[in-house]
């Protein structure tokens, strides 16, 4: 193991430098972190190194990568003295890096066996970015919520098409363990515009056009574990508010584009709200917050009657909908039946894995 602080002496400066940096962003992260080292550091090869940049954890964060990574040469922990957010503290990790490339790896989640080779695989054509394609699992990763979530079935190649790459991949790259980019490109182009963003790896890459080659694996090779974001709380902020502000805030392509990703207004929706409703993102507090001095009084009306409508109630009503539709979305279902609403927690889960 590495152990050091940006301002000591690389004991691994006299060795070939990795041609692929595996950079990983923790925070209070020790109850997953060590799984996903352990998926990890069984397929590093010589030229692949794993760097993993806390942003000083209070829980045993340090203890779970410390007893993985003892024995890796091409492993690196670097502990911060603050946490600067999950934006700033990737943005360091790529600085620290070493590699030509950096993947911007999560972790809590789980590479496949193999998807390092097949990711140095895609580098050997020398892209500006690659695109690694995962599947959903519930939050303990024994239940499959979706098989692969870019519905492709081959590989996909674009070059000097930023519109296409775009349309393909902007709503799945809200994960930012999708993302192997080349470490250039991500240093010469503006990144602390997004911090705070919470998807500070699409600012970078959507701020201007991708004129390299980008390539986009089809096959998952990452197992996320669905609703196990840090910010997952913030729920309503970031994915009515934030989310959309970002995907419409970039020039580089159409809003026929954008809007094949996500509406500028969401929250707008009543569906949208009563889905918050079910799911327990959404109430009072965020009406007041987020919606209450900005809206008609007809839309005033419905998103406040929404906030205080029976949470149990609107969970069962969405439940059933989505029980009826085909084709049925098991991630939807799964976050209802997270909720704090549903009764019993985990009644919509079940049906949807009997429903498959």
């Amino acid at each position: 193991m590495t152990q050091r602080t940006p301002n000591q002496v690389d004991d691994l400066g006299t060795r070939t430098p990795p041609y692929l940096s595996l950079c990983i962003a923790t925070y209070n992260r020790a109850a997953f972190i060590g799984q996903t080292l352990d998926s990890i550091v069984c397929q590093l090869p010589h030229n692949v190194e794993l760097l993993i940049v806390d942003g000083a954890s209070p829980d045993e964060t340090m203890a779970a990568v410390c007893s993985r990574i003892n024995l890796v040469p091409q492993a690196r922990y670097i502990r911060e003295d603050v946490n600067s957010g999950v934006d700033a503290d990737y943005d360091k990790a790529v600085g620290y890096a070493r590699g030509d490339y950096c993947w911007l790896m999560t972790d809590d989640d789980v590479l496949a066996p193999g998807a390092v080779e097949r990711v140095l695989h895609a580098l050997a054509q020398k892209p500006d970015l690659v695109v690694v394609n995962a599947r959903t699992l519930d939050a303990n990763l024994k239940h499959v919520l979706s098989e692969r979530l870019i519905d492709i079935n081959e590989d996909r190649v674009f070059q000097n098409d930023t519109p296409g790459v775009f349309a393909l991949t902007a709503d799945y790259l809200s994960f930012i363990g999708g993302v192997v980019v080349r470490r250039d490109l991500w240093m010469r182009r503006d990144r602390k515009r997004y911090y705070g963003s919470l998807f500070i790896h699409l600012g970078v890459l959507f701020q201007e056009p991708l004129d390299g080659r980008v390539e986009v694996i089809a096959k998952p090779l990452i197992s996320i574990r669905y609703g196990n974001a840090m910010w997952s709380a913030r729920g309503f902020e970031v994915w009515m508010f934030k989310w959309p502000e970002l995907i419409w805030s970039f020039g580089v392509v159409s809003d026929a584009v954008k809007l094949g990703v996500v509406r500028r207004e969401p929250w707008r929706s009543p569906q949208r709200l009563l889905f918050g409703r079910a799911i327990g993102s959404y109430g009072l507090d965020e009406y007041r917050r987020f919606i209450a001095a900005a809206t008609s009084p007809a839309m005033r009306l419905i998103a406040s009657a929404i906030a205080v409508a029976p949470g149990r109630f609107v969970n069962s009503l969405c439940g059933l909908y989505c029980l009826l539709r085909k084709p049925n979305n098991p991630a939807t279902t799964f976050d209802l039946a997270r909720s704090r609403f549903s009764t019993p927690p985990s009644r919509w889960a079940d049906a949807a894995r009997r429903a498959r």
